[in-house]
């Protein structure tokens, strides 16, 4: 098996972004509705299963890039993309073991190894175990909205990770996150837009 050069510490920031589909750090918003309701809110899915469509703003490029795919999550620890297309590729984080594959070339790393995604990581991990202490140790964020729409916003705490990614906005309705918008320091950014899928087991990473 040949080895695959492992994606970028954005591209997986992404990647652990996506857990929070099914699963958010925030400041009080409206009345009635802050951080301890959200995270109560978002808690509640233990596992699920998704699509998404993703696309990307390069600013060397004059188009956008679109990718779509499938994505799947299982508490406390464990969250796959299956990206489908333009190409097929696939990233999953379980524990702290981080695997990557396309093609036929696979590599697996520990997640110690890329600190920028690692942070991520355990961020969405406090989020999911109802740890609020753990996500506000990585990022300045605000709530806004109610139960019913509500909007994130998360600027990470960490230098080195914030010379990379910019801000960071996830919108979603009641116990789900529906889209993700990534700003990055250099001016790329993304927009992924999630559609639950209601009655599928997870995927096994």
């Amino acid at each position: 098996m040949r080895a695959a050069r492992l994606p970028d510490p954005a591209a997986l920031l992404r990647v652990a972004l996506l857990a929070l589909c099914l699963a958010g750090s925030a400041s009080a918003g409206a009345a009635g509705f802050d951080l301890p309701a959200l995270m109560q809110q978002l808690g509640q899915m233990r596992s699920g299963q998704a699509v998404f469509v993703e696309d990307r703003r390069v600013q060397q490029l004059d188009q956008t890039l679109r990718s779509s795919g499938r994505l799947s999550f299982t508490a406390p620890d464990t969250f796959v993309r299956e990206t489908l297309k333009p190409r097929q590729e696939r990233m999953a984080v379980v524990g702290n073991q981080l695997t990557y594959s396309r093609g036929d070339r696979t590599q697996t790393a520990l997640l110690d190894s890329v600190p920028e995604a690692a942070v991520i990581v355990e961020a969405i991990r406090g989020t999911l175990t109802g740890n609020r202490a753990a996500l506000e140790r990585y990022f300045d964020s605000t709530v806004q909205g109610s139960a019913e729409q509500w909007q994130l916003d998360l600027v990470p705490r960490e230098p080195r990770l914030r010379g990379q990614v910019a801000h960071v906005r996830i919108s979603g309705r009641q116990g789900q996150v529906r889209e993700v918008r990534i700003s990055l320091a250099d001016g790329d950014g993304s927009v992924m837009r999630i559609e639950p899928v209601a009655g599928d087991a997870p995927a096994r990473p």
